[in-house]
């Protein structure tokens, strides 16, 4: 299907494409030198002499170069953000976003995601608009232009043209916990992603759509949907349901911890999916199941070709000679342009010690951002499968109200795959009751992760310890014994004995010193935040090529 294009505007952005090269450097701009003939820019042309006795006008034969922080890696890449309109009648004048648009509408023909008809008696139809996206690399770079028709889905009505809305996409937990294992075990990781997944959802309800602008032979008519359209509120469950009934017919099943984790074993491995909308992970043991996987799917999806994993919901994946880090430089630095703190100073610590907050500070977190722009979690490929966690919590930390914080960290082997750092919801009279509130929470967390790794294909054979430096919470945990201080968070104690006695944990006292939770509660000045950050296996990966 093709859109007639009939807006007379000419082309706003002519040259659309920009390939990420090196930043310029001074030997690549021009002479700046002006001719005698040629004049200031910034001055009245000189008063033409005399032919007779010309008079020659002195000119610098300095070579100007550019400032210096145009050639710094950052400044370069906000030079060359690129344009995404807003509007049809902008997009319309671009050949880039004509084509996207062809082939968004192509593709809604071949599934055949609607029916031209007349609207009935006493049914409304739901209005349409394009959105334009340009999905960019990890470096920055242009990967292609994306132009979706998105149904104005805030227009329907619940009971009447949609119901159930929910569906499950993959937690981040879940992705490092899964990149984790494979790295460990040696595992192939790639990536593979479904081109117009919504289009697949088969839908139930009766909807109608007014057509898109420019929809040729569409006048009085409207589009009754036989699939899922982006926008409608059923599509994202419309979509899982149908990926879920397509894999289920190779074997896979979804995890009971993780619904967006579809587990196959057969008698040579395991093969594992892990989903989030359209984007999936794939990895595991089973060589043969891997390769055949892809083209599977591709008998039911139009999908993009197999790749190695490089870049996940904002994840950067580079490997190293002992493992892969995980960073986030390109989502970070978005996020300094968009508030433009990309020319700000750096500070070492993302709040300063010792001094009243007001609601400006947290802007400080940003310049500590850039600062460490390109730091990352290192996950080794010679690391243990065993599971290990540090609990705190610091005792009435927010002057405003006294409330506590609480802060864990889980660690498999030396890979940081889960954390948290959350203000309790009441509080707390003693320092007993908040590390103990602390430790509730984290054994809830280590309970779910003990199945999700087994699930993984890394079941935990031992107890997992928790580091705690409160002696007095590890004494009401291993010890029936209850008082005027303790009987209203009784039902944590029993929750955290029950699985003492289960053999699911155990309790380690930790010197307050040595409890690396800390860097979840607390302040620290510049030396002590930085022994933290480096013990959670943080460190700086190399900057993007550009």
């Amino acid at each position: 299907m093709t859109l007639i294009f009939t807006d007379p505007f000419i082309d706003l952005y002519p040259n659309p494409v920009r390939d990420f090269a090196p930043p310029p450097s001074s030997l690549d701009v021009p002479s700046l030198v002006l001719s005698p003939a040629a004049g200031s820019l910034d001055s009245d042309p000189a008063p033409s002499a005399p032919s007779e006795s010309p008079t020659d006008i002195c000119r610098s034969t300095q070579v100007r170069a550019p400032p210096s922080h145009l050639t710094d890696y950052h400044c370069y890449f906000a030079l060359f953000t690129l344009h995404e309109p807003h509007t049809y009648r902008e997009a319309s004048t671009n050949p880039l976003w004509q084509q996207a648009m062809t082939d968004e509408l192509d593709a809604l023909h071949k599934t055949h995601t609607w029916d031209m008809t007349t609207l009935p008696p006493g049914k409304s139809a739901v209005g349409c608009k394009w959105v334009y996206k340009i999905k960019t690399r990890a470096d920055g770079s242009v990967e292609r232009y994306k132009a979706h028709l998105v149904a104005r889905g805030f227009t329907q009505e619940y009971g009447i043209n949609y119901e159930e809305t929910f569906a499950p996409v993959a937690r981040l937990i879940s992705v490092r916990s899964l990149l984790a294992v494979a790295i460990i075990r040696h595992w192939l990781l790639f990536q593979m992603d479904v081109k117009n997944a919504f289009l697949n959802g088969d839908l139930l309800e009766e909807v109608y759509i007014q057509p898109p602008p420019d929809y040729p032979n569409s006048q009085n008519q409207v589009c009754r949907f036989r699939h899922a359209l982006y926008g409608l509120k059923q599509a994202p469950r419309a979509w899982f349901a149908k990926f879920s009934s397509v894999v289920a017919q190779q074997g896979f099943t979804p995890s009971s911890y993780d619904s967006a984790l579809f587990i196959c074993h057969t008698s040579t491995g395991i093969t594992l999916i892990l989903l989030y909308v359209d984007d999936m992970i794939i990895t595991g043991d089973d060589i043969a199941g891997i390769r055949d996987l892809p083209k599977f799917l591709s008998q039911h999806f139009e999908m993009k070709d197999r790749d190695t994993l490089s870049y996940f919901l904002g994840l950067e994946v580079t490997s190293s000679f002992d493992g892969y880090y995980l960073s986030q430089a390109k989502y970070s630095f978005d996020l300094l342009f968009k508030a433009g703190f990309t020319d700000s100073k750096t500070v070492s610590t993302p709040l300063e010690l010792n001094v009243k907050l007001n609601p400006t500070d947290v802007l400080r977190i940003l310049r500590y951002i850039k600062g460490t722009l390109f730091h990352g979690l290192h996950f080794s490929a010679q690391s243990s499968l065993e599971l290990h966690a540090y609990a705190d919590a610091d005792w009435a930390g927010d002057p405003p109200d006294r409330r506590s914080t609480t802060g864990y960290y889980f660690l498999l082997g030396s890979s940081l795959i889960s954390w948290r750092s959350k203000k309790q919801s009441v509080v707390a009279r003693s320092s007993t009751e908040v590390e103990y509130r602390a430790l509730a929470d984290a054994t809830s967390e280590l309970l779910w992760l003990r199945w999700l790794l087994t699930d993984m294909g890394a079941p935990q054979t031992t107890s997992t310890p928790i580091h705690c430096d409160n002696r007095s919470a590890i004494h009401i945990a291993h010890n029936d014994v209850f008082h005027e201080r303790t009987k209203h968070i009784e039902i944590d104690c029993h929750f955290i004995r029950h699985h003492l006695q289960q053999s699911a944990l155990h309790l380690l006292s930790v010197s307050s010193e040595d409890q690396l939770a800390d860097v979840f509660t607390k302040f620290y000045p510049p030396r002590r935040l930085c022994d933290l950050v480096s013990k959670l296996k943080m460190a700086s990966s190399s900057p993007p090529c550009v």
